[in-house]
């Protein structure tokens, strides 16, 4: 390869997954919403996940994007795992509308629309007045630079055909179908695309440099290294992504082995022909791929439909959950779904209440040791007040990635209140490690307390308790009339840290408990009451429409 074909190739395909990316970025915001109404509509019945999966794919031209949104909803508990497999089934269908928008160019001459969906796209980006229109053009940008792309790819590889040394290495791969297998898994690896990958391959056999029989093979190796891909997108994710991605892979796996049996019979290519019937000519082998690709994924979907408690079964078999670990790490926030604002302000909120979870059973096993002297307790509740000190980190960098997107007014006022709600709970575990310390000293010093004292915490953090509830049910924005209901828990508390104060010193005037007891004493209920007010302010950010409007509490 000659560095003018290297250099054109390489520019080639900078055109191709730039303009893919700008296709992949303007459908999301054109979809929005409605992308995410439709993802949440996949049921119980495992072919409208597939339909779903299928839909949504075809629409942002993504199946790792649809992968990705799939997991936080696993996360966010709107899917379960079972769904979520029928939905990248229906993923791995959608991903093959690219390699049938590929093959037009073998009908129709590439540059007579994408040099005038390139200036169209532009303009509008540029000269829109609303969002939707600007995203719009940036589609049909995408769509252009695209294929423009494909057209500097198949000129770079145009003068393959007449090398004798990659025609029969192109010509083994047809042979000896695993070489081909492996050069798919490699290429799509290394490319980090599947449809990168396919279209290659279909502008390779265009330019008579690949044979159908290689091609099918490489068909299968890409979709073996797609799920590789995600395999290694997920190596520090959360264990329900690690389950998609296992899940995917072996999906993909096991089609791809027994699809080999086919490959070697040449049934598959027989297959093909009965579904395309005729000779294969330079201007129909990039359809016939097309449809080898599809052929594989829409089996595959049918053989393991039925199965699919079965692929769950064994996801979480090879990816278990360990018992009694503290995950330190986010749930629901990934990095891909930044680019379509409206679900990563979901993902933030859902993030935001499993720190207020992990926080709230931190400090409920911190109130616990101090109550009953468990000195086993206070171990736990350290680590999870340190996994929330690592969530607000975590969720903090992310907010301010989100905010240098391109975000409407009503997304964008809503930053302020995530990241007021994120520090209240850090606060929150903050407290946590006060009564933490208030335990180890009234353990290790023996200091007892009245029963007095100890009946009347258990009321107060009773109170508290309510209030918890009540804030991660609003968090999940299940019912918003639970604002009122925490602003009550609150004032109730108050008047809690007042009365226990006031039965403190009729205590020690009787002489019922000593001194450093009633340090300790009054230490508690002072961080329970400071619990509360942060509580409510979560419950004042929320109650304001999430628009930052002040909060009460300091």
């Amino acid at each position: 390869m000659t560095a003018e074909m290297l250099f054109m190739l390489m520019g080639g395909l900078g055109f191709f997954f730039f303009g893919m990316e700008l296709m992949t970025d303007g459908l999301k915001k054109v979809s929005g919403e409605k992308l995410k109404s439709f993802l949440h509509s996949a049921t119980k019945v495992p072919i409208m996940g597939v339909f779903v999966g299928a839909t949504v794919t075809c629409l942002i031209q993504s199946s790792s994007a649809t992968t990705v949104m799939v997991v936080g909803f696993v996360n966010a508990g709107l899917l379960s795992l079972s769904q979520a497999i029928t939905v990248i089934m229906g993923a791995n269908i959608g991903t093959t509308f690219t390699a049938w928008l590929v093959s037009s160019m073998s009908i129709f001459k590439v540059t007579s629309y994408s040099l005038p969906a390139i200036g169209i796209g532009f303009l509008l980006t540029k000269l829109g007045k609303t969002r939707k229109i600007k995203s719009a053009g940036q589609v049909i940008l995408g769509f252009g630079l695209l294929f423009t792309g494909l057209s500097f790819i198949k000129d770079a590889f145009i003068p393959l055909k007449n090398s004798s040394y990659i025609i029969n290495v192109f010509a083994a791969w047809g042979s000896r179908p695993i070489l081909g297998v492996l050069a798919g898994i490699i290429f799509t690896v290394l490319l980090q695309s599947s449809s990168a990958t396919i279209a290659i391959v279909q502008v390779l056999a265009f330019n008579g440099v690949l044979s159908f029989p290689a091609a099918i093979a490489i068909v299968l190796g890409d979709n073996i290294g797609t799920t590789i891909t995600a395999q290694l997108a997920a190596l520090n994710a959360n264990i329900a992504a690690k389950r998609t991605a296992m899940a995917h892979t072996v999906f993909n796996v096991l089609g791809t082995a027994y699809m080999m049996f086919f490959l070697y019979t040449g049934l598959y290519e027989k297959a093909v022909y009965l579904i395309i019937p005729g000779e294969i000519s330079s201007k129909s082998i990039m359809f016939y791929i097309a449809v080898a690709h599809s052929l594989f994924n829409v089996v595959n979907t049918i053989v393991f439909l039925p199965l699919v408690g079965w692929l769950e079964k064994i996801s979480v078999f090879l990816v278990p959950k360990k018992e009694g670990a503290v995950d330190i790490g986010t749930q629901y926030l990934e990095k891909h779904i930044l680019a379509t604002p409206v679900i990563a302000l979901d993902m933030i909120k859902k993030e935001t209440g499993y720190m207020l979870r992990l926080a709230a059973e931190s400090v409920s096993l911190a109130f616990e040791s101090f109550m009953k002297n468990e000195v086993s307790n206070i171990k736990k509740a350290a680590k999870l007040e340190d996994a929330v000190d690592n969530l607000q980190s975590e969720i903090t960098q992310y907010i301010v990635e989100l905010s240098g997107k391109d975000l409407s007014e009503d997304e964008n006022s809503q930053l302020p209140v995530l990241i007021h709600n994120v520090n209240d709970i850090e606060r929150i575990g903050d407290h946590s490690e006060n009564i933490i310390e208030l335990a180890e000293r009234k353990i290790e010093d023996k200091l007892p307390l009245t029963s007095a004292a100890m009946a009347e915490l258990n009321l107060m953090w009773a109170e508290l308790n309510s209030m918890i509830i009540e804030t991660g049910r609003l968090l999940a924005g299940s019912d918003i009339s639970g604002v009122k209901k925490i602003l009550v828990h609150e004032e109730r508390i108050n008047c809690f840290q007042n009365d226990l104060k006031k039965g403190h010193v009729e205590r020690l005037n009787r002489r019922e408990c000593n001194l450093k007891s009633g340090i300790l004493f009054l230490d508690l209920v002072d961080n329970l009451e400071k619990i509360g007010d942060h509580l409510s302010n979560i419950a004042q950010g929320i109650a304001g429409d999430m628009k930052w409007m002040g909060r009460k509490h300091k």
